[in-house]
């Protein structure tokens, strides 16, 4: 079965709309490492309300940490020193991992994602949105990711329909496109309905 990893452009470009629709479309676990900012609730708790699966398919961070901000700096706010080796990936298949903004968001002042994906050597997918600064962005993080030797299932796209920026992504970038989670409302039965009329569920497996 699959293992995957989804990571995103930047934050808030539908990283975890789209997890929660891969998580669901799977029947798999889904797993944040780090979920830095409670105040709004946990992406946890947001993947659990739109997977449509048994609670125990998600699984609890490695660490919570109080401050909306990138992992390292959130942690320092709590007084925590976030391990890397207490980040091993959990012992379930199928899995989706989350991780925190983009693929160069820093997990300690040592380490970043981008290497933690690469230590785990599983497929990533990467998630962009549709709008305006998408390429730069995208290209960017192929770059950053091939860079580390991190394997990359491909790109798919959050948003309103751009064609031709997400053919320019995907050519110039040499990226399978995956599809486009066009905006839903945010129910489980709506997301899963998107997701399986935009995407094929054998790319994921």
């Amino acid at each position: 079965m699959s293992r995957i990893v989804v990571t995103g452009t930047d934050t808030g470009v539908g990283k975890t709309v789209f997890a929660a629709a891969l998580t669901g479309a799977l029947g798999a676990h889904y797993w944040k490492p780090v979920q830095a900012g409670l105040e709004d609730g946990s992406d946890a708790e947001s993947v659990a309300a739109l997977c449509g699966l048994p609670a125990d398919h998600i699984l609890p961070e490695a660490y919570r940490l109080t401050t909306p901000c990138s992992p390292h700096r959130a942690a320092e706010l709590d007084g925590i020193e976030i391990d890397p080796a207490r980040l091993a990936l959990p012992a379930h298949d199928p899995l989706v991992v989350e991780g925190a903004g983009g693929a160069l968001v820093p997990v300690t002042r040592q380490t970043l994602y981008a290497d933690m994906f690469a230590r785990w050597g599983l497929p990533v997918v990467i998630v962009a949105r549709t709008e305006l600064g998408t390429i730069n962005h995208s290209l960017l993080t192929l770059e950053a990711l091939r860079s580390r030797g991190v394997p990359i299932l491909g790109i798919a796209f959050s948003g309103d329909a751009n064609e031709d920026s997400e053919a320019t992504i995907c050519t110039i970038g040499k990226a399978r496109r995956l599809g486009r989670l066009p905006r839903v409302p945010l129910t489980a039965p709506s997301l899963s309905s998107a997701f399986a009329s935009a995407f094929r569920l054998e790319d994921f497996r």
